[in-house]
């Protein structure tokens, strides 16, 4: 699933704790999806215009904000939706209510899996042919062109492209198509369990999504703001 971060006052300090935890465990957020909550921040506070520039500096992929406050000074420059702090957009759109890790206040933390094999990482290609399952741990990262897997992809694996994803198989794990701002990727898999789905930002979790269209052959794409699913039989 998607990791947390909640940033809160003063910001200074939480950057400095979140340095220490990257330094802790330098790994640790290498290709993994985060959900930034900016509820714990007041409407007044200052210095909230670089925070996401800030975060990313640090190798941290940001696919999604909840809570922005649209008084914040430079806030339209992020590019993603604005909603008040615990709401939750309709339809999947960006400020979709993010997956909570429990009993961690910050950074959030949670222990990688035993041996996560390395990161796929693909080339100058159109598409990106992975032609056997996608293990639990395992990133495939092809932000050239699309994605295409025959095979499974397993919970806890990761498949990010910068145009859209195909899946041959279930999936299970994250799919992540338009990761540099292509609004018409789309994901389609032959049967729907994922953890979770997001195109140019815009995300749904498990909990988010139809059971009329999981366990099914699906699709997602993008209608203005907000995620559309809909079952392919």
């Amino acid at each position: 699933m998607a990791l947390v971060l909640a940033p809160e006052p003063p910001l200074a300090d939480w950057l400095a704790a979140l340095d220490a935890q990257i330094a802790r465990a330098p790994g640790f957020f290498d290709q993994r999806p985060v959900l930034l909550d900016l509820g714990l921040l007041p409407p007044d506070q200052p210095g909230v215009a670089g925070l996401i520039e800030a975060i990313a500096g640090r190798g941290i992929r940001i696919i999604g904000t909840e809570g922005a406050h649209k008084s914040w000074a430079g806030v339209e420059k992020w590019g993603i939706g604005l909603g008040p702090p615990g709401a939750a957009a309709a339809g999947g759109a960006r400020a979709g209510r993010p997956i909570e890790l429990p009993d961690e206040p910050r950074p959030a933390e949670r222990p990688a899996p035993a041996a996560d094999p390395a990161p796929i990482v693909g080339g100058s290609g159109t598409t990106l042919l992975i032609d056997h399952a996608v293990r639990s741990g395992q990133s495939i990262v092809h932000e050239a062109g699309d994605v295409t897997v025959l095979g499974t992809v397993a919970w806890g694996a990761e498949i990010v492209a910068g145009g859209s994803i195909h899946i041959y198989g279930t999936l299970r794990g994250r799919a992540i198509a338009g990761l540099n701002g292509n609004k018409s990727a789309r994901i389609f898999c032959r049967r729907l369990e994922a953890e979770l789905l997001a195109i140019d930002g815009v995300y749904r979790t498990a909990e988010d999504m139809d059971p009329a269209v999981t366990g099914r052959p699906a699709q997602a794409w993008l209608d203005g703001e907000t995620m559309l699913l809909a079952a392919l039989d």
